[in-house]
């Protein structure tokens, strides 16, 4: 029937899952999997060279072994520069990155935080010591 709307929801161009490669998988788990729990992503599988982290409908994998390539991650390189995690209010927000800072996360632009991203953006951006940087955005209005 023309202009019908489907009851289905679309499926297409959501993203299903992101794939993360890290040089050494303990270290990855004690960074990036400790915070993608605290967000929310339960750890769900894992095996000899990784670790899926989340539910049915979207996951994160970080994932170590022979295919990883040894010249290391660094987000100015070509590629993905970094994710972004709605990370709820702002006391959340600050707490979770004062935490981090014990998994192996330092604060990015310390000097313009938590304004970073400009005056009406709340977030916190890390980067672990592989390089990986992450930003924690703020629900509540700048």
């Amino acid at each position: 029937m023309p202009g019908a709307v489907s009851a289905r929801p679309k499926l297409s161009g959501r993203l299903h899952h992101i794939e993360i490669w890290v040089a050494d998988l303990d270290r990855g788990v004690q960074s990036i999997g400790w915070l993608l729990e605290r967000l929310g992503f339960p750890a769900r599988e894992n095996w000899k060279d990784g670790v899926s982290y989340g539910g049915e409908g979207f996951y994160v994998v970080l994932e170590s072994g022979p295919d990883v390539a040894p010249e290391g991650h660094h987000r100015r390189r070509p590629g993905v520069n970094h994710l972004a995690f709605a990370a709820g209010t702002r006391s959340e927000v600050d707490l979770l990155a004062r935490r981090a800072t014990s998994h192996g996360w330092t604060l990015l632009f310390a000097d313009r935080h938590p304004f970073a991203g400009g005056p009406g953006h709340y977030a916190a951006y890390l980067e672990n010591d592989e390089g990986f940087e992450v930003e924690l955005v703020a629900d509540e209005p700048g």
